[in-house]
């Protein structure tokens, strides 16, 4: 089967059976292929097992909750995360998405919304993607430490390497700098978010060498950084 036809896959993290059985129902009469998950425990063993396009998550599981697989989830791969809740305080809302959700869906909701929230999250993922190929001539080479951007070679310390590569994996996602420290520090070691403002400094000043190179690392005020080379 050709891989541009093949349904898009769907974990649905839900220990309600009722509520996971009609997700289901919905999504397959949209084809997607779906697996139900009951427990927050058992989502990092099954995804290092299998492969999945999108996850709907719910906060309030047994064995671990949403918020603690979400942050284990990030630490690891970039599968879009959809949270779903009843909780609807604001602190809880902030805190899902701190951790690298792509969207909050408060319950109760229409399974047809959910459908429809979760073809927009993966729209915005395929079109980011196919952006960054259309606008700015980029390549990085992790093994080198380098990137070449518009045909030039550039090196990059480890750390900006890996800046990049984690900012680079979802172009237009803003990065918060709390995340992007658990990503790239994998040793637990203490870093400020100073330590993240400077690295991003030094990167932006070697990838715009030129004074007409367009700035594609950009600062969201208050939030974090993204990679949107437009």
């Amino acid at each position: 089967m050709d891989n541009a036809t093949e349904p898009k896959k769907l974990l649905i993290v839900e220990d309600e059976p009722t509520l996971s059985e009609l997700l289901q129902d919905y999504f397959q009469a949209s084809n997607y292929q779906t697996h139900i998950i009951a427990r927050g425990d058992e989502v990092i063993a099954w995804l290092e097992e299998n492969k999945t396009d999108a996850i709907i998550l719910d906060l309030m599981l047994p064995g671990l909750d949403g918020l603690e697989v979400c942050k284990l989830i990030r630490q690891r791969w970039d599968i879009p995360i959809l949270i779903t809740t009843a909780k609807v305080e604001e602190i809880d809302r902030l805190l899902g998405l701190e951790l690298g959700a792509d969207d909050y869906i408060c319950k109760p909701y229409s399974p047809r919304e959910v459908v429809a929230r979760v073809k927009t999250v993966l729209r915005r993922v395929q079109s980011s993607t196919q952006e960054i190929e259309l606008t700015i001539p980029i390549e990085l080479r992790p093994q080198k430490c380098q990137v070449v951007i518009c045909g030039k070679t550039i090196d990059l310390t480890a750390t900006e390497t890996a800046l990049l590569e984690l900012l680079m994996s979802e172009p237009g996602r803003i990065f918060s700098r709390n995340l992007i420290m658990d990503r790239i520090y994998k040793d637990y070691r203490i870093v400020s978010e100073r330590t993240i403002d400077s690295h991003i400094k030094k990167l932006r000043k070697k990838l715009n060498q030129d004074s007409d190179q367009q700035e594609i690392i950009h600062s969201v005020y208050g939030v974090g950084y993204k990679y949107e080379p437009n």
